[in-house]
């Protein structure tokens, strides 16, 4: 199977499975599964949840089932962007291609739309059928701590917004992408390792993989939002020079973040030298995502 055929199969598990977990538009109150809808099936890559099922298959011949936990990430992050494009945070108008969920639902609407999500993915993580009760806390205890304030995505998402307007430093980027996205994305590779039952080494190492993945991720899509146009992303381009934010090409340049970008691809590779065959999907999301141009 190439790529492109393992993607697109991979993100139909996905959507098939949401589709699952999400209630229908036509249910009670409709307003508000209408609006979770209408962000969580915009086109998005479903990286994360990508991300969870190739680690999951690196340990495993057959972790069945395990498109349910991934998609959690996915409710999560979908979540994390409703709320991102809200006036009171970036204020944006486009995302995945089309208005923002604000802009078609209205601010209230939007806020308990994200919340929506947000709380549906513990509750999917709660009741994944065959998988015991231990495990099932483990990948709630994941997910919490990396969608939380203590290097979590809402603590990176809180450095960036006091940050907006400060003197771009190395110290001050790194702790809020290693948090903002970096820890979900840490997650979604250790939550498929968990779920597959991964023994310490090899949790450790796909930990290992999974850090160097989510600041490459972090440092492409800085770059991107210099290099593309609106259209080619899907949102409003050139948004964080816009509002002084600390991106990787405001403090190392835009040559030096391709580096970077480049380097961690390299060592997120050598992460899981000891997995061999078994890692090549995993390895092609981390080429993919050095790689992309949107």
């Amino acid at each position: 199977m190439t790529l492109p055929e393992y993607l697109a199969h991979q993100q139909k598990r996905v959507d098939t499975a949401l589709d699952r977990w999400v209630p229908a538009e036509s249910q009670d109150p409709s307003i508000i599964h209408r609006a979770m809808r209408y962000s969580l099936f915009a086109g998005g890559k479903r990286i994360r949840p990508l991300l969870a099922m190739a680690a999951a298959d690196a340990v495993s011949d057959d972790p069945e089932g395990v498109e349910n936990a991934a998609c959690a990430l996915e409710l999560i992050h979908t979540y994390s962007l409703i709320h991102d494009d809200l006036p009171a945070l970036d204020n944006d108008d486009l995302r995945r291609g089309r208005p923002t969920c604000h802009k078609v639902f209205g601010d209230a609407m939007a806020i308990l739309a994200g919340d929506a999500l947000l709380t549906l993915a513990f509750e999917a993580l709660s009741k994944l059928p065959d998988v015991d009760a231990e495990r099932r806390i483990r990948l709630v205890a994941e997910l919490a701590t990396a969608s939380g304030t203590i290097g979590g995505m809402i603590g990176g998402q809180v450095n960036d917004l006091e940050g907006e307007g400060k003197e771009p430093t190395a110290e001050l980027l790194e702790s809020i992408h290693r948090a903002k996205t970096g820890a979900l994305l840490r997650a979604s590779v250790r939550m498929g390792a968990i779920y597959a039952g991964a023994e310490e080494t090899q949790l450790a190492a796909l930990t290992c993989f999974g850090e160097h993945i989510g600041l490459a991720f972090q440092i492409v899509d800085d770059v991107l939002d210099v290099e593309q146009s609106s259209e080619a992303l899907g949102k409003t381009a050139g948004k964080d020079a816009q509002q002084n934010k600390i991106t990787f090409p405001a403090v190392y340049g835009l040559e030096r973040s391709r580096a970077m970008a480049e380097q961690e691809r390299l060592a997120a590779h050598t992460a899981l030298r000891a997995f061999g065959n078994r890692a090549e999907r995993l390895l092609e999301l981390a080429d993919l995502i050095v790689q992309r141009k949107a």
